[in-house]
């Protein structure tokens, strides 16, 4: 179930970084917005033309041939004799009975409570250990 999640999540991000992708090349640049001046703001001051970098290609990599592994026959597995092992008879272990003296009543006598007396609820507070945010 994790690895199905998984692998959705995996394909929805790879195609919406392809679309988003495909969409910056092939969407012209949008015109820049008039300038408006708002009372009390500075002007906004224009930006430079950013210099843009050349690009180096890289030469193509040589291809490699890979060495052939040549094929190796094993020879067959020896087989293995486990000898049959007897093994003596468990001996025989006797349990010692132990009988305790029977246990003594134990009376536990009945305490009554006190009422509780009443305590209005006038909206106190429960203590914190910090005091909130806003102090």
């Amino acid at each position: 179930m994790l690895a199905t999640i998984m692998a959705c999540t995996l394909r929805l991000t790879g195609s919406s970084c392809h679309a988003a992708r495909n969409l910056a090349d092939t969407t012209p640049a949008a015109a820049a917005p008039a300038a408006s001046t708002v009372s009390g703001l500075p002007a906004v001051p224009t930006l430079s033309a950013v210099p843009t970098d050349t690009v180096i290609l890289m030469p193509s990599m040589p291809s490699v041939t890979l060495p052939t592994v040549p094929q190796v026959t094993l020879p067959p597995m020896p087989a293995i004799v486990v000898p049959k092992a007897v093994l003596p008879p468990m001996p025989t272990v006797t349990l010692l009975i132990v009988t305790m003296a029977p246990m003594t009543a134990i009376v536990v006598p009945k305490v009554t409570l006190l009422p509780l007396p009443f305590v209005p609820n006038v909206n106190v507070h429960m203590p914190f250990a910090a005091p909130p945010p806003s102090a």
